[in-house]
């Protein structure tokens, strides 16, 4: 339980500074949004280019990553559909439907797997998963809806070949399938840049706590219990199902598959919704308490699989 608590620990502190910058206004008013901006733009790119350049895309292809993907459409489906009878609007739906099924597989994603699974690598999979297939298609859905700004049909129809982490994803993808190998003095200062999206998008996200309402009690009440219950309970059941009467995997893989489903939303989901300016509050209230909830949830899943 060690990886659990520790990882928890880690971006609660971060966290915490933030929430304490925007109580002092230390960087004043528009200091998250520049934040915000920071990691959209520079060092979330940065980050996604040099991880996946370096990457083993054959991981790609795994009875677990089917398991991951399956299960994220499912619970992203079913809010999407729930979004769409329910006349939410296409950039509401979307990000609720990222933080349904698109899990912290990074800082949170990466100690756990180390701690509690033995190998931080087996977050991989899913990672290159989300970076590579997930994100392009969401940031593109509020590209197309609007939310990213209005535009010629033509223009909006290339906006993954202008969204910052889609073009640092996909170029990272490029340069790995390739094989090629990039120059240390290239490499590194792309890394450094790179560390800053982890801390950047917390501190964002602490600071945006300080002023709000108790999660789960503003307008979006309905949409953020839904998206909670679906990340915390109905992603890691829907991967325990697949996994043990579609693809047979019990043991070690199984309890891979089901940790990591279990994982809470992931924090850079917050900078997204910032960055196009919808569902804010959304995105902040159910990444809070489905990372809350994954506390107990990753516990019980450690205890009886492990």
């Amino acid at each position: 339980m060690e990886g659990v608590l520790s990882g928890f620990a880690v971006i609660a502190v971060v966290i915490g500074v933030g929430y304490a910058l925007g109580r002092r206004g230390t960087l004043g008013e528009q200091g998250g949004e520049v934040l915000t901006r920071l990691a959209f733009t520079v060092a979330g790119p940065a980050l996604l280019f040099t991880t996946l350049a370096k990457a083993d895309l054959s991981v790609l292809f795994s009875a677990r990553l089917l398991v991951t993907a399956l299960s994220t459409a499912a619970v992203a489906g079913f809010f999407a559909a729930a979004g769409a009878v329910r006349r939410w609007g296409v950039g509401r739906t979307t990000i609720g439907a990222l933080c349904s099924g698109y899990v912290n597989s990074g800082n949170l994603g990466i100690p756990i797997a180390a701690y509690v699974l033995g190998d931080a690598s087996l977050v991989a999979p899913v990672l290159l998963f989300q970076v590579v297939l997930v994100t392009p298609i969401a940031l593109t859905v509020l590209d197309l809806s609007g939310a990213g700004g209005k535009g010629t049909v033509w223009r909006r129809l290339l906006t993954p070949l202008r969204n910052p982490i889609a073009v640092g994803s996909l170029s990272g993808v490029v340069v790995s399938a390739a094989g090629w190998r990039i120059p240390g003095p290239v490499l590194d200062p792309l890394i450094l840049i790179g560390n800053m999206s982890v801390p950047a998008a917390l501190l964002t996200f602490g600071m945006s706590l300080h002023g709000s309402a108790a999660p789960g009690r503003g307008r979006d009440r309905e949409l953020v219990l839904l998206s909670v219950v679906l990340k915390s309970v109905g992603q890691p059941a829907v991967a325990w199902a697949l996994a043990t009467s579609v693809f047979g995997l019990h043991g070690a893989p199984l309890l891979d598959v089901v940790v990591t489903s279990a994982l809470p939303a992931a924090q850079n989901l917050f900078t997204y919704a910032g960055r196009y300016r919808v569902a804010e509050s959304l995105a902040r209230e159910s990444i809070l308490l489905s990372t809350v909830v994954s506390v107990p949830v990753l516990v019980g899943v450690a205890t009886v699989l492990g």
